[in-house]
């Protein structure tokens, strides 16, 4: 809460006797109920609608049959990262997706944040290898 000074831990509730998680509210459980036994009626009204022309009820009806896509399986050539000098041929090959179409800028991103922490795990990895045979030098 900003201004008062108090601060609640990450991750706990600032109600813990709160609504739990996954439980639906009044209002959403009243109206199932009111639509229970309806649903069938009322998507044959509402498909009879869009039939007849009604923009509204026609988005609808796609939006049930076609819903957005959050996420989709993306396929094309991205060379192994096994070290850091590796990355430059991965990201010239994202580009190259980008630009040839295969997949969206978006995806791109996506892929490009995984290619990211990628490589921060092989720094991490050759630094530790790199501390280890220091260590082993000096013991010597």
């Amino acid at each position: 809460m900003r201004g008062s000074g108090r601060q609640f831990e990450e991750g706990q509730s600032g109600n813990p006797a709160g609504r739990p998680k996954g439980a639906r509210n009044r209002t959403t459980l009243a109206m199932q109920a009111l639509l229970e036994g309806e649903a069938e009626a009322l998507t044959r009204k509402a498909i009879e609608m869009a039939q007849e022309g009604d923009a509204v009820a026609m988005r609808m009806c796609l939006d049930r049959l076609l819903p957005v896509r959050k996420d989709r399986h993306v396929t094309f050539d991205l060379p192994t990262i096994e070290t850091t000098a590796d990355i430059p041929k991965a990201t010239a090959a994202l580009l190259h997706a980008v630009s040839s179409g295969e997949i969206t800028p978006s995806e791109a991103a996506d892929i490009g944040r995984a290619v990211e922490a990628h490589a921060k795990t092989i720094e991490v990895r050759d630094l530790q290898e790199r501390i280890e045979r220091l260590e082993q030098r000096d013991q010597q």
